[in-house]
């Protein structure tokens, strides 16, 4: 595609089951089309297609990625347009907070094209019970990884210098707003997203597509614990007070948890680049910021290694577990889609396609 692509996750696998942004992302879209349907590949196609007929014509298109599939599309924004299309089933959760005045669901399930599903109801009911035992098996594991991670941070935390942590966060603070007289009434827009997800492949990030020609990007290092979260939280009070528009990434483990806050407006982003999204600076504008080395104990890892190290054992064992159950349910997910196609009449998917890219001003 030759227009400027944004790439995200508005949903993820996490330690709090499948956690849903979606909706903060539709608010004020005006026109959605809600695509449903058995077949996750259909949907995706269907996107694909318009989106490579639309390319040369627009300037930023926002595309939703699969947590559970993230070489595939689940959805786009284009913003200019007012328009987004998004696949709608479960486990995604659309429409509690917002819904515009020209949203449409589209239903795939036509009954004359899926009659021959009939047959094999039994062994597609099978399949969807074993692929949901295996996404509860996955967030069981990540959500006993957060409990480990928490004695992680305990260690940190009981060494670190809260006054220090302090003070490197109203530096930074006064780095990135230096319009210190400015105030206003106006309501910051805030747009929560996932720069990442656990899939069946493993971690997956956009950080080096989302921060794209920013001039400054702040690299957060440090321990768990180190306060890295807490200190994004207090660039959002800080954004918010002002009334700046905000990209906020939250984790894609905990989600409860900030791993990215960005003002394009003015230029920068500010993340916590620790595993499993780590980066390093490798453009002018880069900075790093070591919370660990700047507000803990020093000798503090030297003087828990065993600890730590016992502790990391675990918590990489569960994750490993998660991926596993991940990648299980994605081969089942497999096994439906293969069903789906062999027994849907594409006819039907066709006319769909056609009908959409005539009847949208794009």
């Amino acid at each position: 595609m030759s227009g400027k692509i944004l790439r995200y996750f508005a949903g993820g696998n996490t330690a709090k089951g499948f956690y849903s942004l979606y909706d903060s992302n539709l608010v004020n879209v005006e026109r959605v089309l809600l695509l449903t349907g058995r077949s996750q590949n259909e949907k995706s196609a269907i996107m694909e297609q318009l989106l490579n007929k639309w390319k040369n014509h627009i300037g930023l298109i926002e595309i939703i990625h699969r947590a559970n599939h993230p070489d595939q599309i689940e959805g786009f924004i284009i913003r200019e347009k007012g328009f987004a299309m998004i696949d709608a089933d479960p486990p995604r959760i659309i429409g509690e907070e917002y819904v515009g005045p020209e949203w449409e669901t589209i239903d795939l399930e036509q009954e004359d094209r899926t009659a021959k599903l009939e047959a094999n109801q039994p062994e597609i009911e099978l399949l969807q019970r074993k692929m949901k035992e295996q996404y509860e098996k996955a967030y069981e594991a990540y959500g006993k990884a957060l409990r480990i991670h928490d004695d992680w941070e305990g260690i940190y935390i009981g060494k670190m210098n809260f006054a220090q942590a302090d003070q490197v966060t109203e530096n930074l603070l006064a780095n990135l707003f230096t319009d210190t007289e400015k105030t206003t009434a106006k309501k910051s827009t805030i747009l929560r997203r996932f720069l990442g997800a656990a899939t069946p492949v493993g971690a997956v990030d956009f950080v080096d597509n989302i921060t794209e020609g920013l001039q400054n990007r702040y690299f957060l290092k440090g321990r768990a614990g180190t306060g890295k979260s807490t200190l994004l939280k207090k660039v959002v009070a800080e954004a918010e007070k002002r009334g700046y528009d905000l990209e906020i990434y939250q984790c894609g483990f905990d989600p409860e948890s900030l791993d990215m806050v960005l003002i394009r407006e003015l230029g920068w982003a500010v993340f916590d680049s620790t595993a499993p999204h780590e980066y390093f600076p490798d453009r002018p504008g880069d900075v790093i910021i070591d919370m660990y080395e700047l507000t803990v104990a020093p000798g503090t890892d030297e003087a828990f290694a065993e600890e730590i190290a016992h502790i990391e054992a675990k918590y990489r064992e569960q994750m490993k577990q998660g991926k596993k159950h991940l990648a299980e349910a994605k081969e089942l997910q497999d096994q439906l889609e293969d069903l789906y196609s062999k027994c849907f009449d594409h006819s039907h998917i066709d006319s769909i396609y056609d009908e959409l890219e005539q009847s949208l001003p794009l």
